[in-house]
This record gives structure tokens, C-alpha cells and sequence, in this order.
């Protein structure tokens, strides 16, 4: 049953809810400072970290294994907590920790445990924002508020992208980590003032909920459309945040050779490969609110998400045509399905789970993109010298045009 609040109340809550996703949603996209500079520059610059290429796949993909395990016991404590801050300030501490340890490590292990150290960093940052934000969003705008903290990460996505890889060209390897860690801090101070005041209303789930609640029968209760939503966010990880993320550099060396000359100028491949995955996480900012927003006004989520997941395989199969308008083009359309896709299979998560819930939920929503992730690097490489990157593009786009299909059963 709805109830319906007076404009008074309704506006007053949007405020309180504004207040509180700003600090978080900015802290949430300096966190990923260190997390993506790794990404744009270890492809190339393996050898300043003290690894062999062999371990890049490993190193990108460890922090998402560990949150297969994380991510459900986070969702867990969240829903059971009555002051869910302290988990979330202590996440993203933890964070600023591992971004100075990726600083300082100058062999595997070290590195290694830093990348453990940020899945469970990650789990409590992520599944508890997103929790959060389901809560306090009035339900006729959750797609618009969803759209907004998916906004934040690709925006913080973006920005470690492009400094990430231009700081690595300007002033090394473990200079640009150190700036990563001191802007990650500045973020997680931002909201530790802010939220020490601000707090959002939250009731726990009911004791026989708890007592009876498990992950196993958390599994079984799942409907056919909650595995649906579940299941394309793991495939859009797979392909935009796995393969994609971990290899597009390889895509910029390959169509670039040593660097883009411009004049006097010679612009590394760091700085081209940041660029490329800045501006395809920029573009991610724009389609993931507006497609919640859309969801919000056309009441069908579904069929958005089935245009996202055709328009996202069209542009990965693209990319690695080496041919710079086909790349731009590729750039283009394949960000806008992955924002969009992010941000409607949340919120869709919150159309289909009990508000109680959302923790859990959110928790075996976020271990699904995880795994995606996390297996696409160790894929990516392991396949990359028996097939090419174009076959591994393809197949990405083939496996997205699969989970269309089946997201077609539930379209309204």
C-alpha cells in the first residue's frame, strides 16, 4: 500500500535525501582513484609495479574474487545495523589505505593483498551506498536517485582515468598512486563531515526475518525476474568493466603504435589509454541518469534494459577494429548501453525486492557484476594469444545480445 505524504514532507525528504547522496556519491568517486589507475596503466607499465604481464589479468581481477565472498556479508550487515555509517566511513578509509600500499609495493604479494584489501573496501563503499539510496528514494523517483550514485561512480571513473594515466606519464608509476591515495583521503574526509550530522532513517529487518534469513535460502527465494536483472548486470560487467577496462589499452597500443603524435607534442599510450576510459566513463555519466529517469516516466524498465544490452553489444563488437571513427564511434554508444544498463538493473533490484531486503539483495546483485568482472581480465588474457582481441570483442557482444533476449520475457 502507498502512502501518500504531503508536498511539505515530500519535499523535505528530497532535500534530506540530496544532502545525504551528495557527500556520499563524492567520496564513492574519489575512492576509485587508486582501483582505476591500475587499470589504465598496468596493461603498459606492468614493470614499475614489479610483475610480469602474466600477472596483470590477476592483479585486475583478484579485488572482484574476494567481493564474491564480501559483497553478501556486507548486504548482510547492512540490513541488520542500525548505524550503517561507521561501515561505510571505514570503507572508504580502508580504501585511501590500499591506494598508498599500491604506492609502496614493488613485488606481487604486497600488491596482491592491497587488491584483497580493496574488494572488501569496495563491497562496504558500493553495496552499502546503493543500499542507502534505495532506502531514501521516494519509489516514483528511484530510478532518478539510483541514476544519480551510478553518476558518481562513472564520473570518479572518468576522472581517475584521465589523471590516472596523464600522472603516470608526468610523474611515474608510484608518483600518480601517491596523488590517487591523497585524493582518495580528501573524498572520505568530505564525508565524514558531512554524514557525522546527517544520518538516513533505516529500520532493521524484523527478528524472525533475521533468525530465519540465510544466503542459501536468500538463493532459493530469488524470482525468474530478480535472476534476470541480477544476471545482466554481471554480463555488462563482464564486458565493459572486465575486458574491455583490462584490455583497452592493448586496443590504443595496437591503433596508436608507441604513442599519438600532435605537433610538437608526443602523447604517451598512458595518457591515450586514460583518455579513452575517461571519456568512456564521461559518457557513462550522462546515460545512466538519463535512463533512470526514462524508467521512471515510461513505467518500463525492461524495455529499456533490452535496448541498453543490444546498443552496448553492437558498440563493444566494434572496438577493436583498429580504425580510429570506428573506435570513436564504438566509444560512444557502447558507454552510453553500459551506464544504462547499470543503472536500470539497480533499480530494478529495488522494484523487485522488499525494502527490508535491500542489502541482501543488493548484496547477490553486486557479487553477480563481480564475478563478471573479475572473470573477464583472467579471460581476456588467457584467451588473447589464441584469439585475437576482435573474437574476444565479438564474443562479448554475442553473450550481451544472449542476456537481451532473455530480458525480452519481462519487458511490460
Amino acid at each position: 500500500m502507498k502512502l501518500n505524504m504531503p508536498n511539505g514532507i515530500r519535499a523535505q525528504h528530497r532535500v534530506s535525501a540530496a544532502w545525504a547522496i551528495f557527500p556520499m556519491g563524492f567520496a564513492t568517486a574519489l575512492s576509485l582513484m587508486g582501483d582505476v589507475t591500475l587499470y589504465t596503466v598496468l596493461p603498459t607499465r606492468f614493470a614499475d609495479a614489479g610483475i610480469a604481464l602474466g600477472f596483470v589479468g590477476v592483479i585486475l581481477s583478484i579485488n572482484r574474487l574476494i567481493r564474491l565472498f564480501t559483497n553478501n556479508a556486507m548486504g548482510w550487515f547492512f540490513d541488520r545495523l542500525p548505524n550503517r555509517r561507521a561501515i561505510f566511513l571505514g570503507s572508504l578509509a580502508l580504501g585511501v589505505i590500499t591506494t598508498t600500499m599500491y604506492a609502496t609495493s614493488v613485488d606481487l604479494p604486497p600488491l596482491l593483498l592491497a587488491r584483497l584489501l580493496w574488494g572488501l573496501a569496495w563491497s562496504g563503499i558500493w553495496v552499502g551506498g546503493n543500499a542507502l539510496v534505495l532506502e531514501m528514494a521516494p519509489e516514483a523517483q528511484r530510478g532518478q536517485w539510483v541514476g544519480i550514485l551510478q553518476m558518481w561512480f562513472f564520473l570518479g571513473s572518468a576522472l581517475a582515468s584521465f589523471t590516472g594515466g596523464a600522472l603516470t606519464d608526468a610523474v611515474g608509476y608510484r608518483g600518480a598512486l601517491w596523488v590517487g591515495a591523497g585524493i582518495s583521503a580528501f573524498g572520505a574526509l568530505v564525508a565524514l563531515l558531512a554524514l557525522v550530522t546527517r544520518r538516513a532513517e533505516h529500520r532493521p529487518m524484523p527478528p524472525i526475518a533475521r533468525a530465519r534469513d540465510s544466503f542459501w535460502t536468500s538463493i532459493r527465494a530469488i524470482s525468474p525476474a530478480m535472476w534476470a536483472a541480477v544476471t545482466a548486470q554481471g554480463v555488462n560487467r563482464l564486458a565493459a568493466a572486465g575486458v574491455v577496462s583490462g584490455t583497452l589499452g592493448l586496443i590504443v597500443q595496437q591503433t596508436f603504435g608507441t604513442g599519438l603524435q600532435i605537433g610538437a607534442a608526443q602523447i604517451g599510450i598512458a595518457s591515450l589509454s586514460g583518455v579513452l576510459l575517461g571519456s568512456r566513463t564521461l559518457i557513462s555519466v550522462v546515460g545512466a541518469p538519463i535512463a533512470g529517469r526514462m524508467s521512471d516516466r515510461a513505467g518500463g524498465r525492461w524495455k529499456l534494459l533490452v535496448i541498453a544490452l543490444f546498443v552496448g553489444a553492437i558498440g563493444t563488437a566494434l572496438l577493436p577494429a583498429q580504425n580510429f571513427v570506428v573506435l570513436i564511434f564504438g566509444t560512444i554508444i557502447s558507454a552510453l548501453a553500459y551506464g544504462a544498463t547499470q543503472a536500470l538493473s539497480t533499480a530494478l533490484v529495488g522494484d523487485l525486492a522488499k525494502k527490508e531486503e535491500y542489502g541482501k539483495n543488493l548484496g547477490i546483485y553486486n557479487t553477480s557484476g563481480d564475478l563478471g568482472s573479475a572473470i573477464g581480465p583472467l579471460v581476456a588474457y588467457a584467451l588473447l594469444p589464441i584469439t585475437g582481441l576482435p573474437a574476444l570483442y565479438v564474443g562479448c557482444g554475442a553473450v550481451m545480445l544472449a542476456m537481451a533476449t532473455w530480458a525480452i520475457k519481462f519487458k511490460s
